[in-house]
């Protein structure tokens, strides 16, 4: 039996699909505090966000701590503990093959709070107002 063909958008639909599931599956195994270790039920964990490889064999899953405390214990907690998300996100996805997840601490936050910065500077701001004259 030949294997179905997808096109472009549809194949990129699935994987903001999966990518998503595997986000809620990781926010849900981190909030149920299902993973024992005392870094992680110790602080409150962030997915912000799960992007898959096309042929969703990886993800890479963007994480933030709350309040951004102790990000990097908190990454080496959850890279420690590679094995059990993987294998818990493999079973509750039930896809061919379970995706290899890479953590990563999501660096999103800190770039909007640099552009809030800037565009709250005197100098933009009054460019800023300029512009909404001319309009």
């Amino acid at each position: 039996m030949p294997k179905p063909q997808f096109t472009a958008e549809q194949q990129s639909v699935r994987v903001l699909k999966v990518g998503e599931r595997v986000r809620h599956i990781l926010s849900e195994l981190l909030t149920r505090q299902e993973v024992h270790d005392d870094t992680l039920t110790g602080h409150s964990v962030s997915v912000t966000e799960v992007r898959m490889s096309p042929d969703l064999r990886s993800a890479k899953v963007y994480v933030k701590p709350l309040l951004g405390e102790d990000e990097a214990a908190v990454l080496k907690a959850l890279r420690t503990n590679t094995a059990f998300f993987q294998r818990e996100v493999a079973k509750r996805l039930g896809l061919k093959f379970a995706p290899k997840l890479q953590f990563m601490s999501d660096e999103s936050f800190d770039e909007a709070d640099r552009i809030e910065r800037l565009l709250s500077d005197p100098k933009v701001a009054r460019d800023l107002g300029d512009l909404g004259e001319d309009a």
